[in-house]
């Protein structure tokens, strides 16, 4: 019987520990585990506990995907980086790629907002295209994403210029 009784109260405590970590922000449950794991509980203890706040939907994984994938967009990165990211914070794929999907529409402005942001200009030599194109790939913009928008940037400057003659 006492050992019932301190069971649970360990469950309590993890429970109000997760809870408070909760508070602050969303957590991945891969993340949560190793934060209560940190703070000394056992995997065994945790794995019941962020069961059932996952059950309860207090911990969830899409809203923490969702969360997480915007404040990465609003720092300009992209979905190669934010998809890594997320990966390593213990996201499943099938997340990912649905949170990714839902955004699509939406990474070549701000693939023009980062360029626009970082280089001020396009690029006019091989060696500027080369450089800007390492550094938003770095940003996790694929090289497809970063070839269509340097295309239709100078599509657009092209057309510019034969209006002005």
């Amino acid at each position: 019987m006492p050992k019932t009784n301190n069971t649970d109260l360990v469950s309590t405590i993890i429970r109000k520990k997760a809870l408070k970590l909760l508070t602050w922000r969303e957590h991945s449950r891969l993340e949560l585990h190793q934060k209560l794991v940190q703070r000394g509980f056992l995997s065994e203890q945790i794995a019941p506990v962020l069961d059932q706040l996952t059950a309860t939907k207090l911990l969830d994984e899409e809203r923490y995907a969702e969360t997480y994938a915007y404040s990465r967009i609003v720092k300009g990165y992209g979905p190669l980086r934010i998809a890594r990211e997320l990966r390593a914070r213990g996201i499943h794929g099938d997340v990912v790629t649905s949170i990714l999907l839902a955004l699509d529409g939406s990474w070549m402005s701000k693939l023009s907002e980062l360029q626009g942001k970082i280089f001020k200009n396009l690029p006019t030599t091989i060696t500027e295209k080369i450089q800007q194109t390492r550094v938003l790939y770095q940003y996790g913009f694929s090289l497809d994403q970063i070839e269509q928008f340097f295309k239709k940037m100078n599509n657009r400057n092209t057309s510019n210029l034969n209006l002005d003659q």
